[in-house]
């Protein structure tokens, strides 16, 4: 039985920018970002003994410095050609986003894998809530790789309250400042958990706040509310909804992991200007 590691390799970037210092490539390119991901995938892969790993990325721009100065974007969003060589390196499965989004990459490679019942576990590694709504069981499981915290189902009830698939109808009554998702005036994370156990998605829940059978103070003004923020409320939920059907080839064998490639390791390290990740490296495939 295997266990897949899904990474959100997008989000890894953005960490490890934020996370690591600054720091200048034999080229005079800024590479402190990309030294990081290098690390932080070989210890991925290390301490998890993966056998079968998959890192998405989003499509990020580098917007041109006005000046003259590039900013965090700027600087994060030139690093994002080595980020992808550096999962080549490794021998990684790549799945670049194109017109989709990471983590659509993500939902439907979980869910096709989660499908194969040669599959044990589906390790989603992100901090994003969003992605939550993935997680079935104990069987596609959240994984913050910070906190070193795992979140399955059940896990997912505990911190919201909600069944995994109705984390979008949550944050639309709630807000999402990570996504942008600005919810409606009033809801709280406990009203929006009580109406959404009695009335599982947003458009079960009725008009008229009278006839909520849920026990809740204030329901008529969360009620009005509602009624005046519906329509945005559901194309909040709708756009949150992470897609699970994208055409993608995604089975065991694609997602395999032999080892890093000393061919395209070598050149890459030279690029960074810093080899102390490569002696961590546990596997290597012949070339």
């Amino acid at each position: 039985m295997a266990t897949v590691y899904l990474v959100d390799g997008t989000f890894e970037l953005f960490r490890c920018f934020h996370g690591a210092p600054l720091a200048t490539g034999p080229s005079g390119r800024e590479v402190g970002a990309a030294r990081g991901l290098l690390a932080t995938l070989v210890a991925l892969v290390r301490r998890h003994e993966v056998t079968r790993a998959a890192i998405a990325f989003d499509s990020i721009v580098a917007p041109a410095p006005s000046s003259g100065t590039p900013g965090a974007d700027a600087l994060i969003g030139a690093q994002q050609p080595l980020a992808a060589d550096i999962v080549r390196a490794l021998g990684l499965t790549l799945w670049p986003a194109g017109r989709y989004q990471a983590d659509d990459l993500l939902a439907t490679g979980a869910a096709a894998l989660a499908r194969d019942p040669a599959v044990d576990r589906v390790v989603i590694c992100t901090t994003d809530n969003d992605l939550a709504q993935c997680v079935r069981g104990d069987r596609v499981v959240l994984l913050d790789r910070i906190r070193d915290v795992i979140t399955d189902e059940d896990g997912v009830r505990a911190k919201f309250g909600v069944a995994p698939q109705q984390i979008p109808d949550l944050f639309a009554l709630i807000g999402d400042r990570s996504d942008g998702i600005a919810g409606v005036p009033g809801w709280g994370a406990k009203s929006a958990a009580a109406v959404l156990a009695r009335y599982p998605r947003l458009e079960d829940i009725p008009d008229d706040a009278s006839t909520w059978e849920v026990e809740l103070r204030g329901r008529e003004r969360l009620g009005a509310m509602l009624g005046e923020r519906r329509e945005e409320a559901l194309l909040s939920r709708d756009l949150s909804i992470r897609r699970a059907d994208l055409p993608m080839a995604v089975d065991l064998d694609s997602v395999a992991w032999h080892g890093a490639r000393r061919s395209l390791i070598d050149p890459l390290v030279a690029e960074l200007g810093d080899d102390t990740a490569v002696e961590r490296i546990p596997r290597w495939r012949h070339d």
